[in-house]
Formats: structure tokens, C-alpha cells, sequence
């Protein structure tokens, strides 16, 4: 929160989009901090969208709540009118709030259908396990979940499918529980990465964020800030190299150099930022979080 507030806090009369907004902490804290700046939050949830805007009616008409994803970015800010701000911020992945709700279905460790959808509309966890193919389970629980037992994964769940529907969290987690070597020492439950490379590709999480990195620099207005907090290696990644490549600038065709002319960012964050010993002792989710910032120039 703290280093959130201190990147941004350059733009204090501005008008900051928070792309996520959640139940609103983020945004509070922001508008407590700085009192002449305004605020946009966007979230595709509807109930997070109704606990921010109670959360957030302190503020009256400094604060503004669309319903959307942060990948139409764009589209969502100029069909309110926007074509320029001067600070977005992103803090991505799944809230506390939905996943201590055990029908979203975003927590194995909460009985509940396999849901984990951020927003109205889209395919559900439940329907990606029982109807895609070995081959499409298997990618998906290695490229978006990074698991290395993807192949023994996938196979136990169709299996599994083949006697009755996998419909609840719990069945799902017995299922990868009785896939993986019993007896190895577990530093995290098994079932975590299959959850995460679920609800990764139920939301389209990373083509979502890759839409909204392509949006930002058109967006930012000079000077303005870009703050990402990410949760797990695969969002860091793409935000890292994203970064990079608008700092770095266009290639010369003659010289095949970069021109520094072209850079269109500052990168503020040589390393992420990760939460200090106290904030990982008062809020323990937070011990993943890796905190990037950047300038326009």
C-alpha cells in the first residue's frame, strides 16, 4: 500500500485509474493521500464494484465506478469521456474477498462449485475440466500453472470425468491430491498451481493484462505514472519484458540500434518491489507480491 501511494504520489491533483479496484482499498488509501485527486475504478465484478462504491461514497464525485475488465482499458475510459490520465494501476490476480467466498469457487481450501469467474459471462472451471480434451488440460495446468506433473494431472482428472462430472473444489483437489507422489514433501498443496492455471484461463487473466500493457502509453498522459502488482511469475514476466521494450525504444532500421529518442517510458523499478517483513505479517497474501512502476515520458 505504502509504495503504491509513494510512485503515485507524484499525481496528486491528477486522475488516477485503478484497474482493479476490488472492494476499494487501493483507491481509499489513494484519495486519503492525495485530497485534489480524482479516481476511476474499473472491475468486472459486480460485487466487488458494490462493496468499493459503499467503501468509496466518502469521497462523492472524486470517485467514478465502470463495470469491465482492465484489457478494454481503452475502449472503457473513452466511452466515459477520458482520452487522457496521469497515473493506472493494476493490482492483478484474485482478491481476498473472492476467494473467501466458497461459491466463487476460487479456493480449494472452501467447499464450492468449480466456478472461479471474475465477472458475468464467462466460461465456467467446471466446464473446462469436464469437456477439455487430455492435451488442452495438460497445457494449460504447464503453461499457466507452471506444473511440472501437468501430463499425470490432466490424465487423472479425465479419468476422473469418465465416472461422474468433477463439479466442486474439493473433488478437483482430491483428484490432483491422488495424481502427485504420496509421501514427497510438499512445500505448497498440490492443487494450488491446477487452481491457478483454472481460474487463469476462465478470466483470460494474461491476454487481459497483455491488451492492457499495449494500452498505457497511449493513455498516460507526459509525466504520468503506471503501477503493476503481480502475484505469481507468469504476470511478472510479461510485465517485465513489456516494460523493457517501451524503455528501450525503436529499433534504427540502418543501424539496428535502439534510438533513445523513440523511449517511451521510464522503468522506476530496476528490481520489483516486494512487500517488507511487516506487511507479509499482517497480511500474509502479500508475501508473493512483486511491485513494478513506470514513468511516460
Amino acid at each position: 500500500m505504502q509504495e503504491v501511494i509513494g510512485y503515485l504520489a507524484p499525481l496528486r491533483d491528477g486522475l488516477v485509474v485503478d484497474c482493479t479496484l476490488g472492494a476499494g482499498g487501493h483507491a481509499a488509501a489513494l484519495l486519503e493521500a492525495a485530497p485534489d485527486l480524482q479516481l476511476i475504478g474499473i472491475d468486472r465484478d459486480p460485487q466487488a464494484r458494490q462493496l468499493a462504491a459503499g467503501k468509496l461514497r466518502e469521497f462523492g464525485d472524486r470517485v467514478r465506478i465502470l463495470g469491465g475488465e482492465f484489457g478494454e482499458l481503452g475502449t472503457l475510459l473513452r466511452q466515459a469521456g477520458i482520452e487522457k490520465v496521469d497515473g493506472i494501476l493494476a493490482d492483478l490476480g484474485v482478491s481476498s474477498m473472492q476467494l473467501e467466498t466458497a461459491e466463487r469457487g476460487f479456493s480449494f481450501r472452501r467447499e464450492g462449485p468449480l466456478d472461479m469467474r471474475m465477472g458475468p459471462g464467462e466460461l465456467t472451471a467446471s466446464e473446462i475440466v469436464n469437456c477439455y480434451s487430455e492435451a488442452e488440460l495438460q497445457k494449460i495446468f504447464k503453461e499457466q500453472g507452471e506444473e511440472w506433473r501437468a501430463r499425470r494431472i490432466a490424465r487423472a482428472v479425465v479419468e476422473a470425468r469418465a465416472q461422474q462430472p468433477i463439479e466442486t473444489t474439493s473433488e478437483l483437489r482430491r483428484i490432483v491430491h491422488r495424481a502427485v507422489a504420496r509421501g514427497q514433501r510438499q512445500r505448497i498443496d498440490p492443487a494450488t498451481r491446477v487452481f491457478q492455471a483454472l481460474r487463469i484461463e476462465v478470466n483470460q487473466e494474461l491476454k487481459g493484462l497483455s491488451r492492457m500493457l499495449d494500452q498505457v502509453v497511449e493513455l498516460l498522459d507526459a509525466d504520468g505514472r503506471l503501477v503493476v502488482i503481480s502475484y505469481h511469475s507468469l504476470e511478472d514476466r510479461i510485465v517485465k519484458h513489456r516494460l523493457r521494450d517501451l524503455a528501450r525504444g525503436e529499433i534504427d532500421e540502418t543501424t539496428g540500434r535502439r534510438r533513445s529518442e523513440s523511449r517511451l517510458i521510464e522503468v522506476l523499478t530496476k528490481k520489483p518491489v516486494r512487500p517488507t517483513p511487516v506487511e507479509v505479517a499482517a497480511n500474509p497474501r502479500s508475501r508473493s507480491a512483486r511491485l513494478r512502476a513506470a514513468r511516460r515520458l
